[in-house]
């Protein structure tokens, strides 16, 4: 069994490490970038993730862009996308493509357990 390894985009620090803690408590390895440029080079390049988390105000490239960007692309299409944003983007979100939408702060103790549910149902239907 692999390691899980998410990608987080979230700009803000305080919040970037207490996802990223949040996280590797579950045992996973977290790719954490602080904006959406930097998000979109790795989404676009060949590092293995097995889920994105990515806030939806992100300098250079929003969240749902990066969401609408990784179903055209192949090699990402059916990775798990989970938009978290302080702003209710909730329908925005489920058109761009992302398989779940979670409120800052509401939503922040729902992150592990929404990721490991997506992630799993996606090892799933690759067997």
């Amino acid at each position: 069994m692999h390691q899980v390894t998410i990608l987080l985009a979230e700009d803000n620090k305080v919040v970037s490490d207490a996802v990223r803690d949040t996280l590797a408590a579950q045992g996973w390895r977290v790719e954490a970038c602080h904006n959406g440029t930097q998000a979109l080079r790795l989404i676009e390049g060949d590092l293995h993730f097995d889920a994105l988390l990515l806030d939806n105000y992100l300098p250079g490239v929003s969240g749902l862009e990066l969401t609408r960007r990784v179903r055209s692309l192949a090699h990402r299409r059916f990775i798990p996308v989970v938009i978290f944003s302080a702003s209710e983007a909730r329908l925005e979100a489920e058109h761009a493509g992302a398989d779940a939408f979670l409120r800052k702060p509401e939503d922040v103790s729902r992150i592990a357990l929404t990721l490991a549910r997506l992630v799993a149902d996606a090892a799933a239907d690759r067997t």
